[in-house]
């Protein structure tokens, strides 16, 4: 099937971890991703609406401005974070190196493949997806209340802004 990239329509992203191996248990890789969207917002023309870090996936819900495409902002995203991780485990000779060593024995942080990609046309849908992204770690039973899950955008949009990722307003 074709993908249409839009700049005018917001994306709704899942991408996964390897094998879905709960590579963010640990608290400094939660930080180093949170870091990583940090700066990929700065390199890139992105809206970003809501997001959530779960321990083997993601969900992003944004748009791409200039061009609807997204290919440099996962670029950005999923490789310098996997980079930055895999330099610190093959430093410290982590076990979690020989559970992400792909059939050619390449070590992945990444589950192959673009992940999930859907475009958002109506209000209501990105309502759907933007609830859905919040309220990932309460039905996970993380957190009892979204704007308790430290990584993603609940808590910016709680108003509890101080050190979160802005996000924008849809429709701005």
């Amino acid at each position: 099937m074709r993908r249409i990239n839009s700049p005018y329509h917001a994306r709704f992203l899942t991408f996964s971890t390897y094998r879905r191996l709960p590579l963010f248990e640990e608290v400094w890789i939660r930080d180093a991703f949170v870091e990583q969207l940090r700066l990929t917002r700065v390199r890139h023309p992105l809206s970003l609406y809501a997001w959530v870090l779960m321990p083997e996936h993601v969900h992003l819900l944004l748009h791409e401005r200039a061009t609807g495409r997204l290919d440099g902002v996962l670029k950005t995203l999923k490789i310098g974070l996997a980079k930055r991780v895999l330099s610190v485990w093959r430093s410290e000779r982590s076990v979690v190196l020989d559970s992400i060593l792909d059939d050619a024995g390449r070590q992945r942080f990444w589950q192959r493949g673009g992940g999930y990609d859907r475009n958002i046309f109506t209000s209501e849908e990105f309502a759907e997806k933007f609830r859905y992204i919040h309220l990932n770690p309460v039905r996970r039973g993380l957190v009892k209340f979204p704007e308790e899950w430290k990584w993603g955008s609940a808590r910016w949009w709680a108003g509890r802004r101080e050190g979160e990722i802005e996000c924008d307003y849809y429709g701005r």
